[in-house]
């Protein structure tokens, strides 16, 4: 059965002072018992929230915890990144049992990534990134290697941009649009075209595309750009039809290409809508992202990040690339044999 994951924005909770740290604590044990965790699993992650906010003010003077609601198909999971511009640290120091990363006695990030059901970092001079994921017990459904970041612009209710993700039996379909400027009206625009990719992703590239533009006429209009993706036995097909300026790529440890999209605004104007086919690709990182992130990034001045978790991978680009003056959507899938 497919599963659909409707785009969301991420919650961000700046940490700049010890009473953040309890606000933030109470936010995410909240969030938690919302969706579903028990008392006990709400607390390992308000344990967890302490902790991490806790060391961004000891370890980089302040930062940001993004949180985010992960849809499963029987459950919810909790999603907390830490996130931060400080000096970097060792992280197989750290993760030694009773090493705080703040010189305090906190409980650590090697028992933060025992009571968390995924667990990952990335530290280096710019700064740190460490993941936390939280499923509620008896949910015995594998982490998705899926990482989204998403931001509107001066932190706007209204997103121009919109993302969907669609899980199958084979693979997945996923979806990036940035309704043209940014606010409500940019929204009205992007929803429209998420709406017609969710009820019909495995249509046609061609058809789909159309699919989109019909459902976005009348609106500002944007730029679309949709992957879908088949695992199998060939290692693994993906073809990615884009209009106007959402950028992909397929990313591996050795090299990075650039997928080709058409110029044009969907609900308004473009020539064709021509699929590009891209086979063999089981391993790479599939990364989408709107025109509120700059394109000159590059995974090889960050050792090691292409092997951390596709969230993680996600925010290191929005906290390093991010205009600052549109939304911004970053989307990171690893292409694996199966998405469940």
């Amino acid at each position: 059965m497919d599963m659909n994951i409707s785009g969301s924005l991420t919650e961000v909770l700046p940490i700049e002072d010890q009473s953040q740290v309890g606000h933030a604590r109470r936010t995410t044990q909240k969030l938690a018992q919302q969706h579903g965790f028990d008392e006990t699993d709400a607390g390992r992650v308000a344990l967890v929230t302490t902790e991490l906010a806790s060391n961004l003010l000891k370890h980089a003077g302040h930062g940001e915890l993004h949180l985010r609601v992960l849809p499963r198909a029987q459950s919810c999971g909790i999603e907390i990144l830490a996130v931060d511009r400080g000096p970097g640290f060792d992280v197989q120091t750290a993760l030694t049992d009773g090493f705080s990363t703040g010189g305090t006695q906190g409980i650590g990030l090697g028992a933060i990534s025992r009571m968390a059901d995924v667990f990952d970092v990335q530290a280096d001079p710019r700064g740190s990134v460490v993941l936390a994921r939280f499923y509620p017990r008896g949910d015995s459904t594998p982490d998705l290697a899926l990482g989204v970041s998403q931001h509107s612009l001066h932190n706007d209710p209204a997103c121009g941009d919109s993302w969907h993700l669609v899980l199958h039996p084979q693979g997945f379909n996923a979806l990036v649009i940035d309704g043209l400027g940014h606010g409500v009206e940019a929204e009205q625009a992007a929803r429209a075209g998420e709406a017609a990719f969710a009820r019909a992703s495995c249509s046609a590239p061609a058809i789909l595309m159309d699919d989109l533009h019909q459902a976005m006429l009348g609106t500002r209009g944007g730029a679309a750009g949709f992957a879908q993706y088949r695992a199998g036995d060939q290692g693994g097909h993906l073809s990615f039809t884009g209009i106007g300026n959402i950028s992909a790529s397929l990313v591996t440890a050795e090299r990075s290409r650039g997928l080709a999209s058409h110029p044009g605004i969907v609900g308004a104007q473009y020539r064709k809508a021509k699929a590009f086919d891209y086979p063999h690709v089981q391993g790479h990182l599939l990364i989408m992202h709107s025109d509120g992130l700059q394109s000159r990034w590059n995974l090889q001045h960050y050792p090691g990040l292409v092997y951390r978790h596709p969230a993680v991978i996600a925010t290191v680009l929005y906290r390093d690339f991010c205009r600052g003056r549109d939304d911004v959507t970053v989307l990171v899938v690893a292409l694996e044999n199966r998405h469940e």
